[in-house]
This record gives structure tokens, C-alpha cells and sequence, in this order.
């Protein structure tokens, strides 16, 4: 087993596309800070790509100590063989206890890989992360007298917990890696909260171009051309109005889809997102799918359109700024977390909500 005191850090791979920074990166470079201020470390972002030096720093305005820049034309367009090389020499040279990687189509592919390159575990799709102090937190209930602030944790309580969904969303699994390092996991976009940026954190974070050996015979594969899919998907997480249907549309689906449109409308131009039980239903795409197993989000508004309150859906919803939910069964769990709850059929009170609302528009 490799002496885990030979890895110090937090790293964040940085994916960035046709040289411009993914807001996951800045998701996961504010976890990391997290992290890295409970473990007493600092942050690293590793940046991979040709001519990206300039975008670096932005990272530091989310909490990134310094940047490891790997600039190569090789780099510019991602692909498995290069990026894979050149984040397993990294770590292998600098060794990062934590490697977070997000959870996009290009950290699907990454991630995987690096781990099994590296000889270590990875958790993917990670909704949670924190670090495991369950026997520090023992010692500190022995002794009042103990200052948290100025205590460090042993090696043994450095494991990180990566929290997922399993079994098809019905119930969360914690799963730490106590055996191997660097601690891997993907990251869902959109479940960290990313920081407010800080220009002074900004200047101050320092660039570091590392040495690395990369050839065109490492790379197996050529990128002839990268075009953007001409399908449209819906924008969940940067959405600050949601309105999502579940099953209670059941009875009359399209009518119900319409008047969620209806009210996104009405309150701004929201986006409508649904339940797992309609997309599975084929009712909506999967990309409208708002919950464990689908999109976390954050809007200012988010209503619940006949939609129960399982803990797989509110898991992805329940940190919006306001809530309100329609149901019909006065005990449906989604008024256990709304701000706002309606009794009564979605179909009678939608379009007496839009009404009021469109009223209230006219009259200001």
C-alpha cells in the first residue's frame, strides 16, 4: 500500500471546450475549497488544452490556491488517449489525496479510465461530498476544553465520503475509499453551489505550467471536426423558474404538459421539468427529468404540478428559493418541503393561477 502521507490536496479537473471554462468547473473548485479548508490543504485546478492559460485564473476567483496549465495543441479538442495520459502523469507526480471530476459526458469517459490507471476507486455521479470525521469528532466529545479550529486530522480520518444514488434512485449510498489514493469521484452538475467570485482570490492564485510528455503516437484517435448538436435540449439548471408535472397529469397528459408551459410563461418565461415517473412513462424526455436520478436545481420558483414528494425527486429540488406545490392528496410529502402548498386538481387550479397571475400583471 502507498504511504498515503506522500498525497496532499484537493484537485479539480477544469474541463474547458473550444478554451472556454464548463460551470461545473466552478461547482466543483468551490466544493474543493470546502473540502480543502477541512483538511487543511489547498486547492488545485488542472487544466488541459492549447493556448488556455488566460482562462486560468477566473478559477481562483472560486477558490483555487493555483492552476496546473498543460497547454499542447494536442490538448486543444479532448480525447481519451491524450487527456488520460497526461492526468494520470500528473497525479502520479504530484499526487492529490482527492480528484473531482465532473460528471459531464467528457468526465463519464475520463474519469473511469484515470481510475483504473491509477489504481484507485471512483464513485460516479457523486450528489454529496464531505470528509469522514467520525473518529475526530469521538476524541473531541472526550474533552471540552478542545479549540476545532486549531486541531488537524490523523491520516486515517482524511477519507472522503462521495454520497450517490443507487438502486435506481431509491436510496443513497456513502462510499469511501480507505485503501487507495488519490480519492476519485464524478460529480453531477449542478448539486454544488458554486461561490460568489472574489477578484482578489482571482489575482492572487498562482499558474503553474508543469513539464509533461505527450506525442501524436499517444494518441489512437484523430478529432476531424467538432459541431454542436443541432437538437435543443432544456436548460434545467440555469433556469430560474420551473414549473414540473408528475403523475397527476395522468388523466390528461398533453393538457397538462400545456398548462405547465402555460405557467412557465405566465411567471417569466420558466422551463418545465417533470418527474422520473413521466419520463419513464415516455410522457417528456429525460432531459426534463428534475431529480436523484435527473437534474439537481436551484431556481428562484420551482412548482410541483401533481408530483407526490418522493425523496428521489425532492433531493434535486429542495434547495430552491421558493416552492410551491398543487396537489390533490392533502398528505403528499411535497407539501413537507414546499413554501407554498395548493390542495386541489392541477387542472382546475393551473389555469385559475394563470388568470391571477396575468391580472396582476395588467393591473401594475
Amino acid at each position: 500500500m502507498a504511504d498515503f502521507n506522500e498525497y496532499k490536496g484537493v484537485w479539480v479537473f477544469c474541463e474547458q471546450r473550444q478554451g472556454a471554462l464548463m460551470p461545473t468547473d466552478f461547482e466543483l473548485v468551490s466544493e474543493a475549497r470546502k473540502l480543502a479548508d477541512e483538511l487543511g490543504c489547498e486547492v488545485t485546478g488542472l487544466l488541459l488544452g492549447d493556448n488556455v492559460e488566460g482562462i486560468a485564473k477566473e478559477l481562483g476567483g472560486y477558490g483555487a490556491d493555483k492552476v496546473m496549465v498543460c497547454d499542447s495543441p494536442l490538448l486543444k479538442d479532448y480525447t481519451t488517449d491524450a487527456y488520460a495520459k497526461v492526468v494520470c502523469d500528473m497525479v502520479n507526480e504530484y499526487k492529490p489525496e482527492v480528484l473531482l471530476i465532473g460528471a459531464t459526458n467528457i468526465g463519464r469517459d475520463l474519469g473511469p479510465r484515470c481510475a483504473a490507471r491509477l489504481h484507485t476507486g471512483l464513485t460516479a455521479d457523486a450528489t454529496h461530498l464531505d470528509i469522514d470525521t467520525a473518529k475526530y469528532i469521538d476524541f473531541l466529545k472526550e474533552s471540552s476544553t478542545i479549540d476545532l479550529s486549531k486541531q488537524k486530522f490523523d491520516m486515517e480520518d482524511r477519507n472522503l465520503k462521495m454520497t450517490r444514488p443507487a438502486f435506481g434512485g431509491h436510496l443513497m449510498a456513502t462510499i469511501i475509499c480507505p485503501r487507495f489514493r488519490p480519492q476519485m469521484s464524478t460529480v453531477r452538475p449542478g448539486v454544488m453551489k458554486k461561490a460568489p467570485f472574489d477578484q482578489a482570490k482571482a489575482d492572487a492564485c498562482q499558474i503553474v505550467k508543469p513539464a509533461f510528455a505527450l506525442a501524436a503516437e499517444d494518441i489512437k484517435t484523430e478529432v476531424l471536426s467538432v459541431e454542436k448538436a443541432a437538437e435543443k435540449l432544456v436548460d434545467l439548471i440555469g433556469a430560474d423558474v420551473i414549473v414540473s408535472v408528475g403523475r397527476g397529469i395522468s388523466k390528461d397528459v398533453n393538457k397538462g404538459i400545456e398548462l405547465a408551459e402555460q405557467l412557465a410563461a405566465a411567471l417569466g418565461g420558466g422551463v418545465v421539468g417533470a418527474s422520473r415517473a413521466v419520463t419513464d412513462a415516455g410522457w417528456m424526455t429525460a432531459d426534463h427529468q428534475v431529480g436523484q436520478t435527473g437534474k439537481t436545481v436551484h431556481p428562484k420558483i420551482y412548482v410541483a404540478l401533481g408530483i407526490s414528494g418522493a425523496i428521489q425527486h425532492t433531493a434535486g429540488m429542495q434547495d430552491s428559493e421558493c416552492i410551491i406545490a398543487v396537489n390533490k392528496n392533502e398528505g403528499a410529502p411535497i407539501f413537507g418541503v414546499a413554501d407554498y402548498g395548493i390542495v386541489g386538481d392541477l387542472f382546475k387550479v393551473v389555469p385559475e393561477l394563470i388568470k391571477q397571475i396575468e391580472a396582476a400583471k395588467a393591473a401594475q
